[in-house]
């Protein structure tokens, strides 16, 4: 593909993990470059200086490995324990690569990495995106899908796939939408004690908090997702580094010491936003689809899937039999994700007399074991 083109097979709003996944997917099944449009509002260079923090699954390795997308191995932390717990409360579960017979449960990786790995394999599979630019409107016919893109350009395909999913607050509502009313302050931390290669999920009365270990030049590094009420996260922003690691201190406890480093500070706000309205010829997938509570870190995994499935139905024919062959093929996996997510969310997330007893599920599900692998196996590859 060229930057003149203007006709696809496949278009593709949204050159992110999940869009770029998907078109280096379809080169690998078959479908010729050409016929593969890959649009993205920002410039490259823009994605690849992003500093977040992402959770990659040991099935979405799997799938980057296929399409030669895992020189992360040198840059991504694996993650080889995963320590769950309810702040002030009995019980917790350790889940354990070994009980798997995996490397890692996960990895931990900047965001910018991942993007230049898939931006490599699309590069090799002659894909090339069309960028800086945004689809400004688009029109459905019975054969085809016309977009508009915001410099003018008038595109064909046969069909449109929207990837680019942006955050919960600056969407549309989709026909299932919550918000948690929570906000996530996201840093990278240091800590006297670290424990190599184990995450921790630690339940406190406002939210999940989240801790991922991911190695930097300084060493053992964390990266915090920390989920607290929106009036919380705005005074904990406004913090000088020494209280604000006291107050995260207070909140996690002391199983890493103390908390002697953090990072540059952001925030974003919470919600469900999922069920988007689908037509024969459009298609949602990631964000774009489901938009999640970070309570699993299942949400980019969930997107990656969507991708590999995508990807096989639309290099055989694509059209509106691939995408309605898509939504029967992904309706559990997609269920199961956003009611569990949902449910985690809005159960840990308060205070009460019930709290005593989901602190309890967690030390009786260490001990049984069939449950514990069940959700090990769904944390590494989703519903299959």
């Amino acid at each position: 593909m060229d930057n003149t083109q203007t006709t696809f097979d496949v278009a593709i709003c949204g050159a992110g993990p999940v869009g770029m996944a998907l078109a280096a997917l379809l080169a690998r099944r078959g479908m010729a470059s050409s016929g593969i449009g890959l649009i993205d509002a920002r410039a490259l260079g823009v994605a690849l200086s992003d500093p977040r923090s992402i959770a990659l699954s040991y099935g979405s390795r799997l799938l980057l490995e296929d399409i030669g997308a895992w020189p992360l191995l040198a840059t991504a932390t694996a993650i080889h324990q995963v320590h769950v717990s309810r702040r002030g409360h009995f019980g917790r579960s350790l889940i354990d690569r070994g009980e798997h017979g995996v490397e890692a449960l996960g990895y931990v990786a900047r965001y910018g990495d991942l993007v230049s790995a898939l931006s490599a394999a699309c590069e090799r599979a002659g894909v090339v995106a069309i960028r800086p630019a945004r689809v400004a409107g688009h029109t459905e016919h019975a054969d085809g899908v016309g977009l508009t893109l915001d410099d003018g350009r008038e595109l064909t395909a046969a069909v449109v796939v929207q990837a680019e999913g942006g955050v919960f607050g600056e969407q549309d509502a989709r026909s299932r939408t919550h918000d948690y009313r929570q906000t996530a302050v996201i840093a990278r931390v240091s800590a006297s004690a670290p424990v190599a290669h184990r995450a921790y999920e630690r339940f406190t009365g406002e939210g999940p908090l989240a801790l991922l270990p991911q190695d930097g030049a300084d060493g053992h590094q964390y990266a915090l997702v920390w989920c607290v009420r929106p009036e919380r996260a705005q005074a904990l922003l406004a913090l000088d580094d020494a209280a604000f690691l006291a107050q995260l201190g207070e909140a996690f406890g002391q199983r890493l010491g103390r908390f002697t480093a953090t990072g540059a500070r952001g925030a974003y706000r919470l919600g469900l936003n999922a069920e988007p309205a689908a037509t024969a010829r459009t298609v949602a997938v990631g964000n774009a689809a489901q938009t999640l509570h970070p309570v699993a870190g299942q949400g980019l995994n969930l997107g990656l899937r969507d991708a590999a499935v995508l990807a096989r139905l639309l290099a055989r024919e694509a059209g509106p039999a691939a995408l309605a062959a898509f939504a029967g093929e992904r309706q559990t996996d997609r269920k199961l994700v956003v009611e569990l997510t949902d449910t985690m969310a809005r159960a840990f997330a308060h205070e009460g007399p019930g709290q005593a007893l989901l602190g309890l599920s967690l030390g009786l599900l260490d001990t049984f074991n069939p449950a514990k692998n069940v959700l090990g196996e769904w944390m590494m590859f989703g519903r299959r």
